[in-house]
């Protein structure tokens, strides 16, 4: 049986594929850019790590890393049958069974249909269905096993604007800006976006409450995590997803001219830049 050591043990990747201070569009909030769907879902190098965690955090601990509210259950389906449609190379489907790079074999009815999608790729997965009253989308289910200092229990059921809190930067104008995108935002013409963020802890599984957020290091730590962020839109339902691959690396990784990039154009966190 695994311990959960493994939530501490640290999956670090070999390079940063692409970095969002290398571009104007991509350094500027919120930096969105299209992306077709046949370069939605990635798998990398750590794939095999990433998603041994992953299956050990939704067989042990469900509750912290799974939610469904009543009512987007659909959505759930349509995006694991939308997941299973744009699988990367090296998977193996037989019927409703898909064996994974990594050799374990997911059976699509076996469990909650966004359990089933999670477990293929290493995005965490989030659904937003649309509050008309509100005017905003909201966290309406989520497999979210590498959460960057928040929580689902705290987000769940709640719009764009309170999910950011304590975001910086994410004033009133930004919320407002983010929210048009989502309801721009075309069948099969997603975005994305990718940040840039600092910790000296590199372990994936972090989770942090609104009342106890992460402490920014005051110098530079010695850990890159970036996400890539897709926002896109379900053909059937309409609903949304956010979907977020994670990498994490030492400094020390990061290609020459993407250090050279970084000195020319230093990333801000919490009023400081590195």
């Amino acid at each position: 049986m695994i311990s959960d050591r493994i939530l501490s043990d640290p999956i670090l990747h070999d390079h940063l594929p692409s970095a969002p201070w290398m571009a104007e569009a991509t350094r500027r909030l919120p930096g969105v850019q299209p992306v077709p769907m046949s370069d939605w879902l990635i798998r990398d190098e750590r794939y095999a790590e990433q998603m041994a965690l992953r299956d050990h955090l939704l067989a042990s601990h469900r509750a912290r890393v799974f939610e469904c509210q009543t009512g987007a259950e659909a959505a759930c389906a349509e995006l694991r049958d939308l997941v299973v449609a744009h699988l990367p190379d090296g998977f193996l489907r037989q019927g409703r069974v898909i064996t994974r790079p990594d050799g374990v074999a997911i059976d699509l009815d076996a469990d909650h249909p966004l359990i089933a999608a999670a477990r293929l790729v290493q995005e965490d997965l989030c659904i937003l269905t649309h509050d008309a009253p509100q005017g905003e989308h909201l966290l309406s289910a989520a497999v979210l096993c590498f959460p960057a200092s928040w929580t689902l229990a705290e987000k769940i059921g709640r719009p764009l604007s309170a999910i950011h809190i304590p975001v910086e930067k994410y004033d009133d104008v930004m919320a407002k800006r983010v929210q048009r995108l989502f309801d721009m935002v075309r069948v099969d013409h997603p975005l994305w976006r990718q940040n840039a963020l600092f910790y000296q802890n590199p372990a994936l599984f972090q989770p942090a409450s609104e009342a106890q957020p992460r402490k920014t290091p005051e110098r530079r730590p010695e850990f890159l995590r970036s996400e890539r962020q897709v926002i896109l839109r379900l053909p059937l339902t309409g609903t949304m997803v956010f979907s977020i691959h994670t990498w994490v690396l030492p400094f020390g990784q990061l290609s020459p001219e993407q250090v050279e990039g970084l000195a020319a154009h230093p990333v801000h966190y919490a009023g400081r830049s590195v």
